[in-house]
């Protein structure tokens, strides 16, 4: 399942305008309705659009959109305050939505890349917004690395009237979205910021089409920012706080919210055939896997690794975990297929995955590396007990029965392994921080697979508060060949410079591929038209995505 994530998209094109139409004048209407008491003056009206994202714990008052664990973060709301230079289409890959910047150009190596920004954009307290904001966003993200969640290695940035110019020590084509998709903050408020990793930005001044209104620690409303650039027709976004993927669904039925983003059981009989006003679309765009990690006992060894990758029966957690919503991962480099299926080599054949699971083959790996059964029933190195915690939150109602199954298998395998279920937030923090053995994670995403690999892979990522490489891999011939992928500016050249970091991961398994996930999207469209669908797929229907944005300014009320 995708939740929220970084989206990060790749361009091939040495030099690129974007689309000449913007979204002006997509307004957006809607009816919402929140479980909040608090929030009962919005529910009143037919203005209000409701959305939830993922299942969380009491939230705190904190909007940093550059930290995964801020409550704009996790509840899907920080690209309604904060923009990017450009939004991408992921569902359409080609497709990109000149935001901030009406344009942008690669110098003639792809080393440098130039952003016209829009003129005429406003921040919400009314000042203008300029390319000095813009630049000293990207040098604020280059100096701190805690924030720079896109890993983005900034040589130099300058401006020269209305255009804003980055540079890079290599060619950066394939790392486009990654790029383009900072959000931009106002130099008068973050450079007195001492610390922008850890600065709650408690009253965000942003320019995107909604300002903070009210909030408590069981959700918070969003209202029309009077000074934004395009049309905005709906006047309150609500982003309650729901505990469990059950008191979503809930809420979605009874039309107290209209878009949802999260797993449900029984999708068709419990939702689909109950209401023609209910959809859903679930556009398959990265890859779930369980994430070792790799500074401790026992899934820093490889051959521990090996047995689980072995061990563990794909199809039941497709079917029995994720209700058949998303299918077994089919090879063991975790390459999306069928969506990237014109990078795939048949030198990858060799690691097609048994995915009905086989404890033999797990016991065989094991024994032959040395390990040897204990007398509690498990296996044990020189006396060591492989003894594994598979820790995700138990409000994930489907990544909690991955991990039951999982743990299950390992136990067939005689690896002592359990479920541990843990708050959204404990487990967001650890997975961060990297105190954690096994969790299942879902892959970055976008329109090249570099983003996938990049945000399984890349070592500059794994700071002190992850946002990626979480299993905390620091691998330099991985990092080298990450940079020739970033530097390929054509699918020939990108699939060749993907080989060998597709067999590093069916191989080292720093990453154990399970299942392909979905961009899940459930709506109720008894309020709204303009739903993105498989037929008009203008943007992932996402509502944790950062591209929500575009999907609020295409929707309008019905009648």
């Amino acid at each position: 399942m995708m939740r929220s994530s970084t989206l990060r998209i790749g361009g091939a094109l040495a030099t690129a305008t974007l689309m000449s139409a913007s979204l002006v004048g997509l307004g957006s209407t809607g009816a919402f309705a929140s479980t909040s008491t608090a929030h009962a003056k919005a529910r009143a009206t037919s203005t209000v659009l409701t959305m939830e994202s993922s299942p969380t714990n009491p939230i705190s008052q904190n909007f940093n959109p550059f930290l995964p664990s801020s409550a704009s973060t996790l509840l899907g709301a920080t690209s309604m305050i904060y923009e990017p230079l450009l939004q991408f289409d992921l569902a359409k890959p080609t497709i990109k939505y000149p935001w901030l910047a009406t344009k942008y150009a690669w110098n003639k190596n792809g080393t440098a890349i130039t952003f016209t920004i829009r003129q005429g954009v406003k921040w919400s307290n009314g000042t203008p917004l300029t390319p000095a904001d813009v630049a000293f966003t990207y040098n604020m993200v280059k100096n701190n690395a805690a924030i720079n969640t896109g890993g983005l290695s900034i040589k130099s940035v300058s401006t020269s009237g209305d255009t804003v110019t980055l540079s890079f020590a290599t060619p950066q084509y394939t790392n486009l979205q990654s790029i383009a998709n900072v959000y931009i903050v106002p130099k008068s408020i973050w450079s007195s910021v001492k610390n922008p990793a850890t600065f709650a930005d408690a009253n965000p001044i942003g320019s995107g089409p909604y300002v903070l209104g009210s909030f408590t620690p069981e959700g918070f409303t969003l209202t029309k920012n009077p000074n934004y650039w395009q049309k905005v027709t709906i006047s309150t976004l609500d982003f309650p706080v729901y505990s469990s993927n059950t008191t979503a669904l809930e809420a979605l039925q009874t039309g107290q919210a209209q878009w949802a983003g999260n797993f449900i059981t029984g999708l068709k009989q419990i939702f689909l055939n109950t209401s023609s006003a209910h959809h859903a679309w679930f556009d398959p765009l990265n890859t779930n896997s369980l994430m070792p990690n790799l500074h401790t006992w026992p899934t820093d060894q490889l051959a521990v690794r090996k047995a689980i990758s072995a061990a563990i029966d794909r199809n039941a957690i497709s079917q029995n975990g994720e209700a058949g919503l998303e299918p077994p991962v089919v090879n063991a480099s975790g390459l999306v297929l069928p969506t990237f299926k014109p990078y795939y080599s048949s030198a990858l054949a060799s690691y097609k995955l048994n995915d009905n699971g086989n404890p033999s083959a797990a016991d065989t790996i094991l024994k032959k590396a040395g390990y040897t059964i204990g007398k509690n029933g498990f296996y044990q190195y020189k006396g060591k007990p492989v003894t594994i915690s598979i820790v995700d939150p138990s409000s994930y109602t489907d990544y909690a029965a991955d991990g039951a199954i999982v743990a299950q298998d390992l136990q067939k395998a005689h690896i002592d392994a359990r479920f541990v279920g843990l708050s959204v937030s404990a487990w967001s923090s650890d997975v961060a921080s990297g105190n954690f053995q096994l969790t299942m994670h879902w892959s970055s995403q976008g329109t090249t697979p570099y983003q996938q690999y990049e945000g399984w892979l890349d070592s500059k990522l794994a700071t002190k508060s992850a946002s990626g490489d979480y299993e905390r891999l620091n691998n330099p011939a991985i990092q080298a060949d990450l940079s020739k992928l970033a530097q390929a500016g054509s699918l020939k050249a990108q699939s060749k410079a993907l080989l060998p970091i597709e067999k590093f991961v069916a191989t080292q398994l720093p990453v154990i591929p399970t299942v392909y996930g979905a961009a899940f999207d459930e709506y109720n469209s008894q309020s709204f038209v303009g739903w993105p669908t498989p037929s008009n797929p203008y943007e992932s229907g996402q509502p944790s995505a950062p591209t929500n944005e575009v999907v609020v300014l295409h929707l309008k009320p019905k009648g």
